[in-house]
């Protein structure tokens, strides 16, 4: 779920011609949520091949991260590990909405609601082992790096960005910032679009501190108050009200008394976000495609179309040379900036 910092951390938009070149540290999981939400039939139910096996997370992956390579991005997945034992409440509710969810699409099914049936099935989705190991073995054979984190994906992403191993975090919830990130991507799934100044979001730490009279260690106490995938949050708390009380620089301790909070009952939360369990991970190397290798994979293993396997292989071979300046000032001084 992440972070609830929609009402108080402002994103800019961002040409994709200022994100050529770069190097994205792609939330995995975050991603492949996102594919088996919004890549279903009308009815709420998953993509799958002749077999009855699941195909909507390698749909997306297949064509988030051609698009993406032909936009000439480098996307690096990251991929969690073992969630830390502070998560175990967060993943017990997911688990239970899921549950309720599921309920409620059958029963919008059997009454022939079909735009609920497909609301309500986006937040039944479950990502499986199997599932990923078969996302990384595409992206193995598009030769695409992926990362395995020990724990929370978004900080081994953070990390990575921290360390200038990839120039940001890409991702559509907000904890990475809390995880140390200097920039966070979201929006990937866009696309620029004509008369358009930019589709993609960006923001960045430095600049978001500033804008919002607060420190890094003022903003991981607005996280703390409003609440973590960690921590439930201080009794009638928002983003609004959090950032509110942050501004007032009473420190510490006095902001989690003035909260209501119990300064050692989120201790363990702030060390998780101060000091995550992550890698060292190499320098990300990236490889052409290895076309039999894709095909195999989805062609034969699971029944996509060749053609349209191929075309989207095409898209990363022909992708075309950078774009010249544009007369759009506004949209010039953008890409230079970043």
């Amino acid at each position: 779920m992440g972070l609830p910092f929609r009402e108080i951390v402002h994103s800019q938009e961002i040409p994709w011609e200022a994100l050529a070149g770069r190097r994205l540290a792609v939330d995995g999981y975050n991603a492949i949520y996102q594919f088996l939400a919004t890549i279903r039939q009308r009815d709420g139910v998953p993509f799958s091949d002749p077999n009855g096996h699941p195909t909507s997370h390698l749909i997306g992956v297949l064509y988030r991260t051609t698009s993406l390579l032909a936009e000439r991005v480098e996307p690096v997945w990251v991929f969690d590990g073992t969630p830390p034992d502070l998560k175990a409440g967060t993943l017990r509710g997911r688990f239970e909405a899921k549950e309720r969810a599921e309920g409620q699409w059958r029963e919008a099914l059997a009454a022939g609601d079909l735009e609920t049936a497909r609301r309500k099935a986006a937040a039944t989705s479950r990502l499986t082992r199997p599932m990923v190991e078969e996302a990384k073995e595409l992206l193995d054979a598009l030769g695409v790096p992926t990362v395995q984190a020990p724990s929370e994906g978004e900080a081994q992403a953070a990390r990575m960005a921290a360390a200038g191993q990839v120039w940001a975090v890409a991702s559509e919830d907000y904890d990475a910032l809390l995880f140390g990130a200097p920039r966070l991507v979201w929006g990937l799934a866009a696309r620029a679009k004509k008369g358009v100044a930019g589709a993609a979001q960006i923001i960045e730490k430095g600049p978001l501190l500033a804008e919002l009279g607060i420190s890094d260690e003022e903003l991981l106490l607005v996280g703390l108050l409003v609440g973590t995938d960690f921590n439930d949050g201080a009794v009638g708390f928002g983003p609004k009200k959090a950032l509110k009380l942050a501004r007032q620089h009473l420190g510490w301790s006095a902001t989690l008394r003035a909260a209501g909070l119990d300064e050692a009952e989120v201790a363990p939360v702030a060390e998780l976000f101060r000091s995550p369990e992550v890698v060292e991970a190499p320098d990300p190397v990236f490889r052409p495609v290895d076309d039999d290798r894709v095909l195999r994979l989805l062609v034969e293993g699971h029944g996509f179309t060749e053609e349209r396997v191929r075309s989207a292989i095409r898209r990363v071979r022909e992708r075309p040379a950078p774009s010249p300046p544009r007369s759009d000032g506004r949209r010039q001084a953008l890409i230079d900036r970043f």
